[in-house]
């Protein structure tokens, strides 16, 4: 009785295990597929993320090439810069080197003509204050330079040495080299400062400023003028000037 055992009893046990199988089977089925969803959003999130390298990378290269051409055009701008630098030196130097020559060369003039032709050594210092106006007079500008060169040089200090320096820059003056002119007009105004000549060499000293385009010191100098010498002759012709 035992020994034969009835078909029937099989069919539970091949029901349950065909159920497991299938159960089996959709999970797997569920989780391959879980897997693809994850494989192309990972797919998604690469390509992304390399066009957002890609980009980067272009950014880059866009700069490195912009800082290129900065550079070059940099070089260029220096490399020009320094070459017009270097040709103002020169030009500096060569200017300075004329103007030595220039100095040099009237140095060299004038004491030629005060060895060859000088006045007797006898003649006195209003004597050669004399001959200078006369020839100041006349125009003969180096000439009268001259005179009133020897009575510096002779008698530096006559009570007409005041007098001589300012005829000096009037002779320049009345050349029309006013640079030259303010420069000898100084000389009366700091070193001669009792003379009486001194607020016609601040007159003309910012007259001479005037012609050279220099407004600000000749207004400075007029202003001087008023200020220190307000009873003068040339105090009057200043206020004029300021107005």
């Amino acid at each position: 009785m035992h020994k034969k055992i009835k078909p029937f009893l099989f069919f539970p046990v091949l029901a349950l295990s065909a159920c497991a199988s299938k159960q089996d089977l959709l999970v797997v089925e569920d989780n391959v597929r879980k897997l693809k969803t994850e494989s192309e959003t990972i797919k998604t999130q690469s390509a992304v993320s390399y066009s957002d390298v890609q980009q980067v990378r272009d950014d880059v290269s866009r700069l490195q090439g912009s800082i290129e051409e900065i550079s070059h055009n940099n070089r260029q701008t220096f490399g020009r810069l320094g070459m017009e630098d270097s040709l103002l030196v020169h030009k500096v130097d060569e200017l300075e080197l004329r103007l030595q020559k220039i100095e040099q060369s009237i140095a060299s003039a004038k004491q030629e003509s005060l060895s060859s032709s000088p006045l007797p050594p006898t003649q006195t210092d209003a004597a050669l204050l004399s001959d200078g106006e006369e020839k100041l007079n006349k125009k003969s500008y180096a000439a009268a330079r001259e005179s009133f060169s020897l009575l510096l040089q002779r008698k530096p200090a006559s009570t007409l040495a005041d007098e001589a320096q300012f005829y000096v820059a009037e002779s320049y003056f009345g050349e029309k080299w006013y640079e030259k002119a303010i420069l000898e007009y100084q000389v009366v105004i700091s070193k001669y400062t009792k003379s009486s000549k001194r607020p016609a060499a601040l007159y003309k000293q910012a007259l001479s400023f005037e012609l050279t385009g220099d407004a600000v010191n000749a207004k400075a100098r007029f202003k001087d003028l008023v200020n220190i010498y307000p009873a003068s002759s040339q105090a009057a012709l200043a206020r004029k000037k300021l107005q």
